[in-house]
């Protein structure tokens, strides 16, 4: 990425009267990556911008169908279509760094081939460090730029990540995370809703993923024809809040697209992203969520001070809790609606890192999952009031919490 381009990217995520996606992806992986971590930063860019910016999650462009077939062979040689008796060349799904194509096993068996779209690494690793020195520059002439974070720390955590998922053979290794946690924990915690693929690792190698066709749709889906019932995500909340809650380790890329849902079960898709927390915060944010379910809002305050890696003096904490007041005193009975849960998650972070506090990275995975819950929420039952109705799944983390 050269400084033009840079200086374009910067404009359209801070300056512009709206977030340009098409743009954003134009510039390249690691332009969107940048504009997805924005999203979940409204304390940089503001509500309204992080949640235009949110739609890069959902919302990538596919390579050509005709190259599909070329990219296999690049990667596995061309014998290695000898192994399906047929291949849809056209990718039924697309994200930023791959997308998904039907096939068929010789022996029938209906599987899913995702595919990297191309080479990207040597790509991101240049821009990433073009990027860094850029940054440098930029935040002498724009200190804004420095916020709550580092930005050419951001960078490299952004550069780590997505190598991270350039590999999908770590698709494979977190999947075996989380089924190896429902194995663990199978006799105190019921998981008969939640399924995993099968994945053939004898076809699947760094840029290819073959693994059994989850029967079934996605939330997404489901949602976007009216036909995912309201108690159907509160299940997943309950499943997903297991993993955050009594663990601290869960799926780091939750949205309506990376989960299959069929006759009361759940099949999580794209687990290469492990999203994991200390418990300082595990157990801060479980008794956080209690305390708001029950508007104890005194309590929620303490709890989000507990998390913080930076202390605060009597007078600092005073001043923060003021505001905490203040902030959740029309949050009472509000639908999701009317106030969301992700919005008031956002502003409730941005309070506590502008009076001082400091949180663990792991927060904005956190926050990325909770804006997955909260959009589906709000389209599949927008006069739900959410953290009231979490209430009774809460209480069942209650023994794993310590």
């Amino acid at each position: 990425m050269n400084p033009i381009n840079f200086l374009r990217l910067i404009h359209t995520i801070y300056f512009a009267p709206e977030p340009d996606l098409a743009l954003i992806q134009r510039l390249g992986l690691l332009a969107v990556k940048l504009g997805q971590i924005h999203a979940l930063r409204p304390d940089f860019v503001g509500e309204d911008r992080a949640r235009i910016l949110a739609r890069l999650y959902s919302n990538a462009d596919s390579i050509r169908p005709e190259n599909a077939l070329a990219l296999i062979a690049s990667y596995a040689g061309p014998a290695y279509m000898d192994n399906f008796a047929d291949f849809d060349p056209v990718p039924f799904a697309a994200a930023s760094i791959g997308q998904a194509h039907h096939a068929h096993l010789k022996d029938g068996t209906s599987v899913v081939v995702k595919i990297v779209k191309k080479e990207m690494a040597a790509e991101l690793i240049r821009d990433a460090r073009r990027i860094r020195s850029y940054f440098k520059l930029a935040t002498l002439v724009y200190p804004k730029l420095r916020g709550v974070a580092n930005p050419a720390e951001l960078i490299s955590q952004i550069e780590t990540m997505t190598l991270n998922e350039l590999d999908l053979r770590n698709e494979v290794a977190g999947q075996r995370i989380l089924e190896k946690i429902v194995a663990s924990n199978a006799d105190r915690f019921d998981f008969s809703h939640l399924h995993f693929r099968t994945v053939h690792e004898n076809l699947s190698s760094e840029k290819i993923l073959v693994s059994n066709f989850a029967d079934g749709e996605t939330l997404d889906q489901l949602l976007s024809r009216g036909a995912l019932p309201y108690d159907v995500l509160l299940e997943l909340f309950n499943l997903h809040g297991f993993f955050l809650f009594a663990i601290g380790t869960f799926h780091g890329d939750i949205h309506p697209g990376n989960i299959v849902y069929k006759d009361g079960h759940f099949t999580f898709l794209d687990t290469g992203t492990i999203g994991r927390v200390p418990d300082i915060m595990r157990t801060g944010l479980f008794h956080m969520f209690d305390a708001l379910s029950v508007d104890d809002f005194p309590r929620a305050a303490a709890c989000l001070y507990s998390m913080s890696e930076q202390k605060l003096d009597a007078a600092a904490y005073a001043a923060f809790e003021k505001k905490f007041l203040a902030l959740y005193a029309d949050f009472p009975g509000k639908t999701v609606t009317e106030i969301s849960l992700t919005k008031q998650m956002m502003r409730t972070i941005r309070l506590g890192v502008m009076s001082g506090m400091h949180f663990d990275k792991g927060m904005y995975d956190i926050i990325k999952s909770l804006m997955f819950l909260d959009g589906m929420v709000i389209r599949a039952n927008p006069h739900a009031v959410l953290l009231h109705d979490m209430q009774r799944f809460i209480r069942n983390f209650t023994p794993f919490v310590q």
